[in-house]
Parts: structure tokens; sequence; C-alpha cells
């Protein structure tokens, strides 16, 4: 019998955490290639060697599915038994059903039974693969029960692990709507392990006592258990323990239903501060009990309010005597001409076609019934307090909640390279605008977020002005299109240290999935408003406080270093959290087009908000909105709570991949360089020092200190590569290379970038296609040098030096001209937008004036403030250059004359830009 190692090898793999599901996957293809090849092989002396390998993988799988339903712990003693007994061939055949099992994830409709090894056996997954593929999709059936796995925390015995087990499995009934199996971990390290790589876990039972420690040395840890230890926890009863471990998941998992199974006092229990947990049970409560609550619970998270009731009145037989002849597929299936409809669609999309808001359906406008209750399941879900469903895109949402909350001559702080709407929205409310400047990446042609220490500065000039009252809300984007992060919670904390009730407006169009992953969590509007609300309740957190206002209240006010330089902390006593959030949900999790969801936490909302929120919502919403964006919203959020944590793992993990694979290989980093961590945040705002997440010895293993401390982070998920090297500007290469040749669609570029997202659909077949296309490109720029003239390298290099080299400085905002300021002498920036906006309206207050022929110029040296009478909006970047009101710097001429695109709006090429008119400066309407 060969040596084996596998019951002493220790294994730290797993800090490859991020790349987790990977791992496992790729692990169980090479033991079966290994295994394969040891069968055929004659030599002795590579059998010895391949024997090793197949221990080494063995050993390592045994650790990453001990946290897995399937294979169980008996399958994988199965396993070692016929390894160590030799019988290398009967191991492959049962290597090759489990791996067939996991691809095609019978496991998940019927018991594989490992110890069978007959040909019939042998053959099922792969007829069951094929069933699935004959139905639309491998991995999904409709009419099958959906499975889950429960994770049982509590130190067993082997025998008492399979005790348990089957016990569990002996109450499943036909009937069911789900079907579970179960997970076994005997510490509380092992806990928060199976909740982080087994993403088919959505329920916990806690039962009894269990040990801290783990029995491997796993860092996938390091970063959730800080100051914990084993000598922390061994002086807690058996309730603190569990009653830890349970807010622990919560903050890695929320959507996970969790129970507590006590031996102890249960009504002492029940009265301690078990909020995350959905039921206590004690030691007697029979298993069927357990069984029915936890399916319940399942049950309550996997409804669909208005989705199913969508679907239940699209069976009905119904008269239609109202608007929309589409309404029940009417005025299709009666036409010769447009049944081509019905053949792409179906006709299920018509039949739910209706105005109607009764028959179980509901109104969006003043929801009583399925959509109220759908919308608060999108709340639970995403952390809020109250949760509202847009069908006609963020831009509407971010408007909603600006009219809701902003009146005429608010002032509102927002950072200057923010979404147009946000602009629009401006103007529509009459606030009085003060931008903030992004910190600029020149080199790239982008803009990063906006410096605390800015915001801080500005809230302060408002504070000594005295008009520190009018300021109303601080809005930010997060994360931004290129994927910069802001931490959040400081961002708040220190800006309510200066204006208690400051308002946040999070736009977080391109982060909706954020929720869903432990890492990028924190740094949401919801979960930040939340964990400052009950940090603020804390009595540590009052003797935090008072320490640090004794300290504060020593130094001189009127220096800002006081202010700026130094962490503040806000009072407890008079802060409010009022925080919003707006979700682009079809950009990043499952909608239809242009539907997207506002959150909000909002201490003053049901006092001071609750009307006028309605009023613009009714302002904005369509009253015949599509009913399939808001089903979709529904079911997306659905999909979200119950398998969100591992489609944005496998979204991280994709995007882990590619830029491994871009950050290793020669030829592609000669063209394609990806924009790393400390490419985009500069060092003054990584406190953390991390330059990269990544590091070929050590892997994926720095991601979580950059995100805990550092002022701004890079999302993984959003690939920025600098094609500079190329010699090709990004919009061509955009359309050109990447489209026309390759059907390849981006969203973003730059004069020398383009970005490549990640999403919950991505595959890894997807990103092996992308690799492929760059190796393609890569390999005809190298012909294109090869094969070129002394003069066309010339040509090549000057485009290169162009991109690279020659960029121009970004421009920060100038200043809005006296005209549109409130206090044209004062010391604070605000300008009254709308007023500029509505003054252009009148065709004498403008005229045009042209940059290309130094007209515009000219102007500006004798001594004449232009002022834009416009939006102007150059695709890309995509924001506003100039807004109505500003002043046209010669940083801002110089960026525009440099621009070589072809799409910019507000921006004329045969007229020039629209400006006011010296007599209408002079002469502007009261605001």
């Amino acid at each position: 019998m060969p040596e084996t190692s596998h019951t002493e090898t220790p294994y730290t793999a797993l800090g490859f955490y991020h790349k987790i599901s990977q791992l496992r996957a790729d692990t169980w293809n090479a033991l079966k290639r290994d295994l394969g090849q040891l069968v055929r092989l004659n030599d002795d002396s590579r059998a010895k060697n391949l024997v090793k390998a197949v221990d080494i993988k063995l050993t390592r799988l045994e650790i990453i599915e001990d946290y897995h339903a399937f294979p169980s712990k008996e399958d994988f003693r199965h396993l070692w038994s016929l390894f160590d007994r030799g019988e290398y061939g009967l191991l492959e055949k049962v290597v090759k059903r489990l791996v067939r099992a996991l691809i095609s994830e019978s496991y998940r409709r019927r018991h594989v039974d490992l110890s069978e090894t007959d040909a019939d056996a042998e053959d099922m997954e792969t007829l069951d693969a094929l069933a699935q593929l004959r139905r639309g999709h491998p991995a999904s059936n409709s009419s099958a029960q959906p499975y889950f796995e429960l994770l049982i925390v509590d130190n067993l015995s082997a025998p008492e692990e399979e005790v348990v087990r089957e016990a569990f499995h002996n109450m499943r009934r036909p009937e069911d709507r789900f079907v579970y199996d179960v997970v076994t971990v005997r510490s509380f390290e092992d806990a928060l392990i199976a909740v982080l790589v087994n993403p088919n876990i959505q329920a916990c039972l806690i039962r009894y006592e269990f040990p801290y420690k783990s029995k491997y040395n796993l860092s996938a840890l390091r970063s959730y258990l800080e100051g914990l230890s084993e000598k922390v926890l061994e002086n807690q009863s058996e309730a603190e323990r569990s009653i830890l471990l349970s807010s622990m998941i919560h903050e890695l998992r929320p959507e996970i239903d969790q129970f507590l199974v006590t031996s102890g006092d249960v009504e002492a229990t029940a009265s301690r501060d078990i909020r995350h947990f959905n039921r206590i049970f004690y030691r007697e409560t029979d298993y069927i009990e357990q069984h029915h609550t936890i399916l319940r619970a399942i049950d309550n998270r996997y409804r669909t309010p208005f989705f199913d009731a969508l679907r239940e009145y699209s069976k009905k037989p119904t008269g239609v005597f109202h608007a929309m002849p589409i309404s029940r597929g009417k005025s299709i299936t009666r036409s010769h001409w447009a049944g081509q409809m019905i053949d792409f669609y179906g006709i299920n999309i018509f039949l739910a076609e209706t105005s109607a808001t009764s028959g179980g359906l509901d109104s969006l406008l003043q929801p009583y019934g399925p959509i109220k209750k759908a919308q608060e399941y999108a709340a639970r879900a995403f952390g809020a307090r109250q949760s509202f469903f847009v069908t006609n895109g963020t831009s509407t949402a971010n408007k909603i909640v600006v009219q809701a909350l902003i009146k005429p001559r608010d002032i509102v702080l927002i950072d200057r390279d923010c979404h147009k709407s946000h602009h629009y929205g401006m103007v529509l409310a009459g606030a009085h605008v003060s931008y903030l400047d992004s910190y600029p990446l020149d080199d790239y042609s982008m803009y990063g977020a906006v410096p605390l220490k800015e915001i801080k500065k500005t809230l302060l000039g408002y504070k000594r002005s005295g008009q520190l009252h009018k300021v109303k809300m601080l809005l930010l984007t997060n994360c931004t299109f290129d994927g910069v992060v802001y931490n959040v919670r400081r961002v708040m904390e220190e800006c309510l240290a200066i204006k208690p009730d400051l308002v946040f407006l999070w736009d977080e169009a391109w982060f909706a999935f954020a929720g869903f992953n432990p890492t990028y969590r924190p740094r949401t509007a919801m979960h930040a408003a939340r964990t400052l609300r009950d940090r603020y309740r804390s009595e540590a957190y009052r003797e935090e406080y008072d320490a640090w206002k004794a300290e504060f209240d020593a130094l001189d006010p009127d220096d800002d270093a006081t202010w700026l330089d130094r962490p503040l902390l806000p009072d407890p006593d008079t802060v409010r959290i009022r925080a919003y959030a707006t979700h682009s949900t079809h950009k990043t999790l499952t909608s239809l087009r242009q539907g997207s969801m506002i959150h909000v936490w909002d201490q003053d909302y049901r006092q001071k908000v609750e009307a006028p929120f309605h009023e613009a919502y009714m302002t904005h919403t369509s009253t015949s909105p599509n009913y399939q964006i808001i089903a979709s919203l529904d079911v997306g959020r659905m999909q979200a709570e119950m398998e969100g944590f591992e489609l944005v793992h496998a979204q991280v993990e994709a995007a882990l991949s590619l830029r491994e694979q871009l950050y290793t290989h020669p030829l592609l980093q000669k063209y394609f360089r990806v924009l790393i961590n400390k490419d985009m945040v500069p060092l003054e705002y990584r406190q953390s020092g991390v330059e990269t997440f990544y590091d070929p010895v050590t892997g994926w293993n720095k991601m979580e200190e950059a995100w805990a401390n550092d002022e701004f982070v890079v999302d993984p998920s959003r690939i920025t590569i600098a094609i500079g090297a190329t010699g090709i500007d990004g919009d061509t290469f955009k359309n050109e290379y990447l489209m026309n040749k390759y059907g390849i669609q981006i969203n973003k570029t730059s004069r020398n970038t383009v970005l490549f997202m990640t999403n919950i659909g991505t595959t890894r077949g997807s990103i092996a296609y992308l690799l492929d296309v760059l190796l393609k490109l890569a390999k005809e720029f190298e012909y294109r040098w090869e094969e070129s003239s002394r003069p066309e390298r010339k040509i090549i290099e000057n485009r290169v030096h162009s991109l690279t080299k020659e960029l121009p400085p970004l421009p920060d905002f100038s200043r809005f001209h006296d005209a549109f300021r409130p206090n044209p002498g004062g010391s604070t920036p605000e300008g009254d937008i709308r007023q500029a906006y509505f003054l252009s309206y009148d065709d004498e207050n403008t005229e045009y004036l042209r940059f290309d022929n130094g007209e515009l110029q000219a102007q500006m040296r004798s001594g004449r403030d232009v002022v834009s009478a416009s939006f102007v909006i150059p695709y890309p970047p995509g924001f506003p250059v100039l807004v109505p009101g500003q002043v046209v710097s010669e940083e801002i001429l110089y960026f525009l004359q440099a621009l070589d695109v072809t799409e910019i709006h507000g921006y004329r090429p045969e007229l020039g830009l629209l400006v006011f008119t010296e007599e209408a400066l002079r002469n502007p309407p009261a605001g």
C-alpha cells in the first residue's frame, strides 16, 4: 500500500478565499486527470509522483468539501479507503461520477450514491445533464424543488453527525417546496469558514456547546476574527458564544436564516439580544418542528409577491374595456402582420400586460398589496428602512430623491463629475449648488473621487460664514463608473461631526450588487447608516466621544488643522442618520432595463420627508408603469437574497482570473496594462499602503486590508486597461476593434483606457473569450510593427506618445459667475444653476462663440468673463465640463481643444459654445 500523508498534512490554500469555487472545480478536474494517467501508466517512478499528486489533491479537496453537503464526509471516507488500498481504477470511476454530479448539479435533484459502481449508476449524471440541457439550461429547472444546505454547528462525533443528518433527511416530504441537505461543523471558526466558502448554505442551526478553533489553519478568516481569540471565548457562556457567532454570520451573510438550539435556560436566553436568530428551540424540540420552521423561513425569502400576482392575473379570463389594445395580447393575436412579436417574446408577456390595478394587482403610485409587499422585501434584502421601485431608471430615481429633500435655495454639496441626472435635478429643485472636485488621474483622462478633506473644508467654510444651516445635502457617486469606492462610513461620520443633520444621497447606480458580498457591503450606504445608528446608541461610543471631545476642545477651533487633519466624531445627542441610495438594479443585478430602486435609511423620514417624497414620486413616476419591469425587480430581489452571495462571488472570481492573466502574460502586458490600486488611488488616500490586491506568490490576499482601512479603494470587478501602447484611442478601440471585429461590448472609455466590467452573468467562458481576443489583438499589433516601414513606425510612435505623454490636465470646476451667486461678495462658492439654466431660454440672452478659430480666446484675453449658458458634456468622459452659469477657464478650454471625441452634448462645432451675452450678465433676473 502506498505511503500516504493525508492524515497529517496541513493546508492553508483556503487563504485564496476569493477564488475558492474555481479552486474547487479545477482541483476536482485535475484529480480526475491525474487518476486517469495513473491507471494507464506502467512507469513505476512516474506512478509514485502521480500517487503523491493524487494524495495532495484529495487532502486539499477534503478540507474544501468538509464545508459542503456533497460529497459528504462519508463519501470522502470512501474515497480515502479506495486510495489507501491502491484501487486507483475504481477510484477514478468514483471521481468521474462525482465530478459529473457537481458539473450537472444532479446532487441538487436526487441522491448520488458514490458507493455504486455499476455502469447504469455511473451514467446517471450524464443522462441527467442531457435531460437538463433539453429542458433549456443545465443549471436551471423551474419545475424542480429549489435546493439549499442547512449548516449545523455542534461539536458532534462522526456517528452523531450521521444520526443528525439522517434525522433531517427523514423529514423530507414530496410536497415540500424545497429540498435540503445538511452540513455539520464542530467549531466557531469552521462555521464562519462554511458560510464564506459554501454559497448553498441558506439556513444555520447553532446547537449546544462548540470550541473556538478550527482543526485547519486557514487564513481566510484573518480579517473577520480580528480581536477575537480562544481565550476571549473560553470564558463565555454557551448562549454568549452562540449569540456572538450569530452576529458574525449575519455580518458575513445577512440573508442566512439562523436558529438557536439551546440546552440551557431557554427563557433567559430568549431575553437577551438575539435579534439575528429567527427562533430559539429547546433541545427537546423535535426535528419535525425545526424542519418546518426552516422551510417556512426560506419560503419567506423565496416569495415574489408581485411576480406571483402577475402570473395569477395572466391566467384569469378577463374582458378588457380599458386602454392598451395590447393587453392580453388581443391586438397581436388578431393581427395578420404583427404575429412575429408573439413568435419572438411568447404569449405570457402579453397576457401579463394591463393597465388595471385591481384583480390581485396593485398601483405603483399608491401600493397597498403585492407591490407594497415586494418593496418591503426589497428593504429587507438591501438593509433599508424603506425601498421604492422605479421603472424609468436611476436618472429618475435621483430626481425623485433630490426633489423630495431639497427646497429652492437649499445648498447642496455635489461632486462635479457625477451623473448628469443630478445636475438636472439641481435645476428642477432650484438648489444652490456647491461643486466639489474629485482628485484627477491626468495620465488616464479620468477622475477619481472627492477627498474627505475637500468635503470637510467646504463644510467648514459654510460653518465659519454662518451659512451651515442652509447646507442640506451631500451628494456623491459610490462607486464611480471607473470603480473608485468611498469609505462611506468614515465620510458620513466626519461630516456629521460638523453638521449633525446632514442628508446623504449616495448614487450607487453601479453598486447594487455590493450588498451581497461581505467585503463590499460595509462600503454601501445602507450598511453604513445602520452601523452608525447602532454605534451612536451605545454606551461605548458615548465614552469614546467624551474622551475625544475633551481633547478636541483643547485645540484652536480657528485652525484648519483642528478640523481637517484628525478624525472627527459627532455628538450622539444631536446626530441624525439620514441616508438615501439609488440603485440601477438593471445594471448589476437581475432586472429589465430601466428597473431601479431607491433605498432609505432616514431617522426623520416619517416626520419630515414622507409627504414630500410621495409628491416627488408622483411627479416623476408614470401613471402607466411597466408591470414587467416591476415583476423583474421583484424577482431580482428574490434572486439576490437567495443566491446573491454566490453570484457576486463568482463575478469577483471571474474578474480576478482576468486580472491575473493580464498581470502575468508578457505579450498582453506589452499592450494592455491593467490599472491597479496605486494607479487609481494616490498614496495619501491609501492608509493601508496596499498597492495591488494581487501578489504572484501569495495570490489575492490584500484586498480586505485595503477595503477595511483606506479612504478609497478600487472595485476589482471593474477592470480598467490602459491601451496607450497600442497607439489607438479608447473610442476607436471600443468600436472598430472590440465591437466590429469580435462582438465585444463595453460602455466606458477614456482617451487612452477601456473599461471591462464583470457582472453576475459573466462566465469563465466569457473571460476566456475576452483573453483570446486581447491576445489576438496583441499579436496583430506585433505584426503591424514588424511589417511597418520606417515612416509607418514613426506614425505609430507618435500616436503612442500622444496617448501616453500628451494628455491634457483635467480641469477643476472654475466658478459660478457673480450674476448667479446668491452672495457675490461672500466666501462660499455656491451658485444658482436654475437661474442660469432658464435665463438661456431667451435667445437674446445668449450667443455662440467658437474656440476653434480663436474667437472665444480673444474675448477672454480682452477681459471678458465668458459664461456657459448650457451643459457641455463630452462622451467620454460623460459628465459636464461646463454647467449653466459657469465661467469658462483656460484649463477647460484647453481640455475641450485636446479632446478627440466627436460626441459633445451642448456644443455645436459649426457654431461654437452657447454663452451668455455681457448684457444678460449685467442684468440677470432675480433668482
